[in-house]
C-alpha cells in the first residue's frame, strides 16, 4: 500500500471523475448520470440535484484534471485554494461501512465542496509523499484519460477506461511480427 486506504479511494474517485470526460466523451451529462456516479463512488450527503450542482461538478472536474498534470507548486496552490474555498476543517469520522477516515467539510456542505475537499485531502498526501509521478495520463496516443499508478514497480501506463493497454500490446506484437522478430 502506497497511501492510506481513504487516500487511495479518494484518488481513484478523482481518476474516475476526470475520466468521466476523457477522450471527448461526456459521461456526466445529466443529474441522473451524476446520481449513478456518486452511487458508484459511495458519496453521500446533502444534494440539490439540479443543473447548478451538475455544473459545479463539471467545473471541479476541469480543475482536478488540470491539477492531475500540474507541477508541484501549481498543484499545491490548487489544493490550498480548494481547501480554503470549502473552509475545510479536517476531522476523523466513522460512518456507514467506513472505519476512521478524514472529512474536512460538513455533511450538508455543497457537493462540489465535499468532492473537491476529498480530492484535495488525497492530493495533500500525494504531494507530501513526493509521489506526484504516480499521477499520469494514459500512454496510448489516442487517449487522454487519467491514470493512477499504485503499482509497486511504478509500471502502470494505460488507463482503465477502455482497452488501451490491449490495443498497444497487440500493435507492438504485430509490429514485431511484421519486422520478423
Amino acid at each position: 500500500m502506497v497511501f492510506a486506504p481513504d487516500t487511495e479511494l479518494a484518488l481513484r474517485f478523482v481518476v474516475n471523475l476526470i475520466n468521466s470526460a476523457a477522450n471527448g466523451e461526456e459521461h456526466l451529462a445529466t443529474v441522473e448520470d451524476l446520481d449513478e456516479f456518486l452511487g458508484q463512488e459511495g458519496f453521500t450527503g446533502f444534494r440539490t440535484r439540479d443543473a447548478a450542482e451538475l455544473s459545479s461538478i463539471h467545473a471541479l472536474r476541469t480543475e482536478l484534471a488540470a491539477l492531475w498534470t500540474a507541477d508541484e507548486d501549481t498543484a499545491v496552490a490548487g489544493v490550498n485554494r480548494l481547501l480554503r474555498e470549502a473552509q475545510a476543517l479536517p476531522q476523523l469520522l466513522k460512518h456507514d461501512q467506513w472505519d476512521w477516515h478524514l472529512h474536512a467539510t460538513t455533511h450538508d456542505a455543497p457537493l462540489a465542496d465535499r468532492m473537491g475537499t476529498e480530492a484535495a485531502m488525497a492530493l495533500v498526501d500525494v504531494i507530501r509523499s513526493k509521489e506526484m509521478d504516480r499521477m499520469l495520463v494514459c500512454a496510448a496516443d489516442d487517449c487522454d484519460a487519467a491514470v493512477l499508478d499504485l503499482s509497486r514497480n511504478r509500471s502502470k501506463r494505460y488507463c482503465d477506461t477502455g482497452n488501451c493497454a490491449n490495443r498497444a500490446h497487440v500493435a507492438a506484437y504485430r509490429a514485431r511480427r511484421a519486422s520478423g522478430e
